[in-house]
C-alpha cells in the first residue's frame, strides 16, 4: 500500500507588495489555519517517510507552522517543479517517487493539487464531491493506493481516505465574509 497526502498551502497575503507571486507571504488566518492543521495532523497520528514541497515562500512558511502544531519537523525535499505544477506534472513526480517511501505527502498549489486529487480518486464519493466543489487552503486530501510501486499510481487508482478543510476544524478559519 502507498499513501499520498496533498496538501494546500494556507492562505497567503494578497495585500503584501511583493514583485513576484513566488514570495507571497502568508496572511495571519493563514498562519493560524496551518497551526492548527498541524495540530489535528498530529491528532490523526499521521506519519510520513518523505515529504516535497513547493519552494515558495507561502509553502514554506505553512510548512514552518505546521511543524510548530504538528510538533515535530518535516524535513521537506524543496521541488522547484511543485511550485503552480498541473496534475500531470505532479503524477510525475509521484510515480518518481523510491518505492521505499509508503507515506507521502506533497505541500504545493492548486489548481493542481485540486486536479491531481480528481484525477486519481474515481468519482462517486462524498469527500471526493468536497474536493471537486473547492479544495480550499491549507486543505489536506489523503489518498490510498493498492500498489507496492508509485509508477503504479494513475488514473482512478486511488481511494480518497480524507478531506479536511480548516474550516472543518475551526468555523473562524472558513471564507471570509
Amino acid at each position: 500500500m502507498k499513501t499520498l497526502t496533498l496538501l494546500r498551502h494556507a492562505k497567503s497575503g494578497w495585500d503584501d507588495p511583493v514583485a513576484r507571486d513566488f514570495d507571497r507571504p502568508l496572511n495571519p488566518k493563514g498562519h493560524r489555519a496551518a497551526q492548527t492543521m498541524g495540530r489535528h495532523m498530529r491528532g490523526l497520528g499521521l506519519a510520513f517517510d518523505h515529504v516535497v514541497a513547493s519552494p515558495a515562500v507561502r509553502v514554506k512558511e505553512t510548512l514552518a507552522e505546521i511543524e510548530k502544531g504538528f510538533g515535530s519537523e518535516l524535513a521537506p525535499e524543496w521541488e522547484k517543479r511543485l511550485y503552480l505544477a498541473s496534475a500531470p506534472t505532479l503524477l510525475d513526480i509521484v510515480q518518481e517517487c523510491d518505492d521505499a517511501i509508503d507515506n507521502l505527502l506533497f505541500v504545493g498549489h492548486n489548481p493542481g493539487l485540486e486536479e491531481l486529487v480528481l484525477l486519481l480518486v474515481p468519482g462517486g464519493s462524498d469527500l471526493r464531491s468536497d474536493v471537486e466543489e473547492k479544495f480550499p487552503t491549507a486543505s489536506l486530501a489523503q489518498i490510498r493506493f493498492d500498489a507496492d510501486s508509485w509508477r503504479k499510481v494513475d488514473g482512478g487508482t486511488g481511494t480518497l481516505l480524507r478531506f479536511v478543510r480548516p474550516r472543518d476544524l475551526d468555523p473562524a478559519l472558513g471564507p471570509d465574509r
